[in-house]
């Protein structure tokens, strides 16, 4: 996974930012991007054996900000039960047509009711923290939606070089302190999808677990094809 790159879920932030590509066309257009990276040989699928890593087999994970699909749907092919929300209609759209086998619902995450869906893990991928308008609501539901020790797992850009224009800025004590106020704890960070340290730079994917549980990883980042 670049850093950088966008699968985008929240409010008003989302919809400014958006407006300048939205519609289903751009959607379109946005999955057709990465599978073009695929074919060039590009490795698209960083987020999915991330998880698979912390995760045990057949676990079930929520795509939060699941954008066309494409981490939802290697999280399925990889043997998980995945549920992919977005708050961008055109967006879940795609991922419905690309993938009509797997549960996609539209939703900002600060709202979020699955009713009784409960999850393993939720997976934030790309840079979806920085549009969600409010934090410590979306922590809030997001930890609603998790089993006992369930994990938050998030990438995100830390500074201008590492976002989208317009993108606003989440230090990540800022994050961390949301996801603490409702109970979930950083357990590990790195530098990227590949599992590097993560060394202060402008990019970080964070692993938070519900408190009360002791975590540990299943297997090792990179098991994972």
């Amino acid at each position: 996974m670049i850093p950088g790159t966008t699968d985008f879920v929240g409010g008003e932030l989302w919809r400014t930012v958006a407006a300048r590509n939205s519609g289903a066309d751009y959607a379109r257009r946005y999955a057709e991007r990465f599978a073009e990276l695929a074919e060039a040989g590009e490795d698209v699928h960083g987020e999915a054996a991330f998880v698979t890593a912390l995760v045990p087999p057949g676990a079930r994970v929520l795509d939060a900000g699941c954008g066309t699909g494409r981490v939802a749907a290697r999280l399925a092919d990889l043997g998980h039960e995945v549920v992919g929300v977005d708050v961008d209609e055109a967006m879940v759209g795609v991922a419905r047509e690309l993938r009509p086998d797997l549960h996609w619902a539209v939703s900002d995450l600060a709202t979020l009711d699955l009713g009784v869906e409960r999850f393993d893990a939720a997976v934030l991928a790309g840079n979806v923290v920085p549009f969600v308008d409010d934090l410590a609501a979306a922590a809030e539901r997001l930890v609603q939606h998790l089993v006992p020790g369930g994990l938050v797992v998030a990438g995100f850009g830390l500074d201008r070089g590492h976002l989208p224009r317009g993108t606003p800025v989440v230090p990540l004590s800022a994050y961390d302190a949301a996801l603490a106020g409702a109970g979930l704890l950083l357990q590990a960070r790195h530098g990227g999808w590949a599992g590097e340290p993560y060394d202060g730079g402008g990019y970080a994917v964070s692993v938070h677990a519900s408190t009360g549980h002791q975590w540990c990883a299943v297997g090792s980042v990179g098991d994972v094809p």
